[in-house]
């Protein structure tokens, strides 16, 4: 199952890429964020695999993250019309996800976010699950892209939220 989302920012983009990438951010817009820590290699970089734990109610996902793209590797001084883009896999218990994120500049305070998904799952009652209700799977993914432009723009932290 594939979905792809998209938001605009009104941020430049050099600040969107380098807050988006900042770990030290993560809790602040990713909503159950519980750890993210590299096991091996430096967080964003090429070939980093991290444990990452996401809890939403009484229930904790354990999942492995590794990093398999990310250009340009520095985020500061982009020159006008580049495209950032960060790819990543995804596995867990029945699952693995390939993530595409694309930022682009759309004018001199506003970027673009792309998120592109691609998801394959082993376990029957999460394929059951795509297969029933797939737009489950895009409201979350916009849910997190909504959730960092308003940590973004304006500071919003969802563990404020109660969230």
């Amino acid at each position: 199952m594939r979905c792809t989302t998209s938001i605009e920012i009104a941020l430049p983009l050099e600040q969107v890429a380098q807050l988006l990438s900042d770990p030290t951010h993560l809790p602040m817009w990713l909503r159950g964020m519980v750890v993210h820590e590299p096991v091996s290699g430096e967080h964003g970089a090429v070939g980093t695999i991290s444990r990452v734990v996401l809890r939403s109610g009484k229930q904790t996902m354990e999942v492995t993250e590794t990093i398999t793209l990310r250009e340009p590797a520095d985020l500061r001084a982009l020159p006008t019309g580049t495209v950032v883009r960060f790819e990543r896999e995804i596995q867990g218990a029945g699952m693995w996800n390939a993530a595409r994120e694309r930022l682009s500049e759309v004018g001199p305070e506003r970027a673009r976010w792309e998120s592109e998904n691609e998801y394959r799952f082993r376990n029957p009652l999460l394929r059951l699950m795509a297969l029933l209700v797939p737009g489950v799977f895009r409201k979350q993914q916009l849910q997190h892209m909504e959730d960092f432009k308003a940590f973004a723009e304006q500071g919003t932290d969802v563990r404020d939220s109660g969230a």
